[in-house]
């Protein structure tokens, strides 16, 4: 198995196992976990495809993406801890 295949292989498996917490839960902060896991999950696929082809742009785009991931943490974990409160 080549490299590139190995990084397809893994985000697959990040996104999959995402999306089974997300559905399984009803924890908001598990299920936004959850989420996060298969966020990073579509940014390696990104950074596999990119490799494969050998391309730069998807590498630009997932360098994109961990940032709005980033900035959506903080906004998303914000207002759960602000719901919680009440």
């Amino acid at each position: 198995m080549s490299m590139v295949n190995a990084y397809i292989l893994v985000g697959g498996i990040l996104f999959a196992i995402g999306l089974v917490g997300f559905l399984t839960r009803r924890n908001m902060i598990l299920m936004f976990l959850a989420t996060e896991i298969m966020f990073q999950g579509v940014i390696l696929n990104l950074m596999g495809f990119s490799l494969r082809y050998m391309n730069l742009t998807g590498q630009a785009f997932a360098l994109f993406l961990i940032v709005i991931a980033a900035v959506e943490a903080g906004v998303a974990l914000g207002l759960v801890v602000l719901l919680y409160r009440r």
